[in-house]
C-alpha cells in the first residue's frame, strides 16, 4: 500500500500543477525524494530544508524521525513549508 503526499499550491506549481502525489515509500524522506519538486525539498547536503515541514497523518515528522520515519502505508504526508523573511 502507498502513501498519499500533498503539496502546497507553490510547490504543486512546480509540479506541473499537482498537488498529490501516491507513491511507495518506507520512510519519509524515500517518499519526499521520489517528488518532482525533491530538489526545492532538500538543501545541497541532502538534509530537508529548514523551513519545509512534514507532517504524517497530522503530525510533525521531525521529533518522530524526520525523513528516517518509516512508513507502514496508508499514511498521508502533507508538505507545509514556513514563509520567513526581514
Amino acid at each position: 500500500m502507498g502513501v498519499v503526499v500533498l503539496l502546497p499550491a507553490l510547490l504543486a506549481a512546480e509540479a506541473g500543477g499537482r498537488k498529490e502525489f501516491e507513491l511507495n515509500a518506507h520512510t519519509v524522506g524515500e517518499a519526499l525524494r521520489a517528488l518532482p519538486v525533491a530538489d526545492l525539498l532538500f538543501d545541497e547536503r541532502g538534509e530537508l530544508r529548514r523551513l519545509v515541514n512534514v507532517y504524517v497523518d497530522g503530525v510533525d515528522a521531525r521529533p518522530n524521525g524526520g525523513v528516517d520515519a518509516p512508513l507502514g502505508g496508508g499514511e498521508t504526508l502533507r508538505i507545509v513549508q514556513a514563509v520567513a523573511g526581514g
